[in-house]
């Protein structure tokens, strides 16, 4: 939808439903201003200690899915600072009552931090628990932290930093506890312009089960299939004649060159009778996975498991002279690759993770490799030639 705009002074309406709040987008000399009208009357806001003066800022969200009802549909919330009009509408479910953004005006004794003041309503039921998942770029100076906040703008808890300063797209999820919360902000070093958008979707409480000899890991469950953080065991470990052992438990950066890969050194008694790398990898391009050299030798690109495409965190690139669009990843995804055994050999091996040719940086962490042997239990065939 385009818009008429004024002259150094763009504005975009996002009409809603009737009954339902209309958000207004404005840029007032070079500052974003937006503000939530409302076509019913509304009780007032109450005061916080973080509420935003004249300069306000208000964002929608996507529509619902049409398997979710209009209650308890999931909120998308495009908190990105552009100053033109070329958006289509957007609406956001009931529960979101209104989103302001405080410029930053820090003091000498802390840095400047711009908050983005997100207040919601309490669905009816039983949700304790809401998913808030923020998308932002990850720079070293500039970690977002989210704020949940009460009735009187008492802070009741906070998820510490975000980010590990990758200076790369990424996205966090952080489940918070709502009891007592009516707001929770998004506080971030400098003008904001780091944080790019939320995802909340509130959590119901249900009961799991696992087996009591695996490892338990801490899993979000999150609405489109993203698989639990890659733990990288501090020693080598085996199991029904595998070994697992750790080539980094670190981040390290992949540069753009293929010579900026990261590079692991490490030993084998034997030849094994299979091998798998895996590792995770932050802000990959999808179509061109990270290569794999095992001593000296291309054995191929990883293999990406991707969650539904319908995932915010694909991001579209358009580069000049190219007539298709790219997609980008912002955040971390699981990789894998099948090592081919004919070129691991007994003693020192050194294996090399490194970006396609074109692709731009990216990093990886928890890096390791399984090794199978012949167990005493196995389960293989003994195929007569023919």
């Amino acid at each position: 939808m385009e818009v008429p705009r004024d002259a150094g002074s763009p504005t975009v309406e996002v009409p809603r439903d009737a009954g339902t709040p209309t958000v207004e987008i404005a840029f007032n000399r070079g500052e974003p201003t937006i503000e939530v009208l409302t076509s019913k009357a509304n009780p007032p806001a109450s005061r916080t200690s973080h509420e935003a003066t004249s300069t306000n800022i208000a964002q929608t969200a996507a529509p619902p899915a049409p398997r979710q009802t209009a209650m308890l549909a999931s909120a998308w919330l495009d908190l990105r600072q552009i100053a033109n009009a070329r958006f289509a509408a957007q609406s956001a479910p009931e529960w979101v009552k209104a989103v302001t953004m405080v410029p930053a005006n820090g003091d000498n004794r802390s840095p400047a931090k711009t908050l983005f003041h997100i207040e919601l309503a309490h669905p009816a039921g039983s949700y304790p628990n809401l998913l808030f998942r923020l998308f932002f770029d990850d720079k070293p100076d500039a970690h977002p932290e989210l704020v949940a906040r009460s009735q009187t703008g008492a802070e009741i808890s906070r998820s510490g930093d975000l980010g590990s300063g990758l200076d790369l797209p990424s996205s966090e999820s952080v489940v918070i506890p709502m009891q007592d919360v009516v707001a929770v902000d998004v506080a971030v070093p400098g003008d904001g312009k780091t944080v790019r958008a939320a995802y909340l979707d509130w959590m119901k409480i249900g009961k799991t089960v696992r087996p009591i000899n695996t490892e338990h890991r801490r899993v979000i469950v999150e609405t489109f299939a993203a698989m639990p953080l890659l733990q990288a065991p501090e020693q080598d470990m085996e199991n029904f004649g595998t070994v697992t052992a750790t080539l980094a438990p670190e981040t390290i950066h992949l540069g753009a060159q293929i010579d900026g890969g990261a590079t692991f050194q490490f030993g084998i008694e034997r030849q094994p009778l299979l091998a798998m790398l895996t590792f995770e990898v932050a802000s990959a391009q999808i179509g061109s996975p990270p290569e794999v050299y095992l001593n000296g030798q291309d054995i191929g690109p990883a293999t990406l498991m991707l969650p539904e495409l319908s995932d915010p965190a694909y991001r579209g690139e358009i580069e000049a002279l190219l007539s298709q669009m790219r997609f980008r990843y912002t955040g971390w995804l699981r990789a894998q690759k099948i090592v081919p055994v004919s070129n691991l050999k007994a003693g020192d091996n050194e294996l090399t993770i490194a970006n396609a040719a074109g692709t731009a940086t990216s990093a990886v962490r928890a890096a390791q490799i399984q090794l199978k042997y012949l167990w005493e239990k196995s389960d293989y065939i003994l195929r007569p030639s023919r």
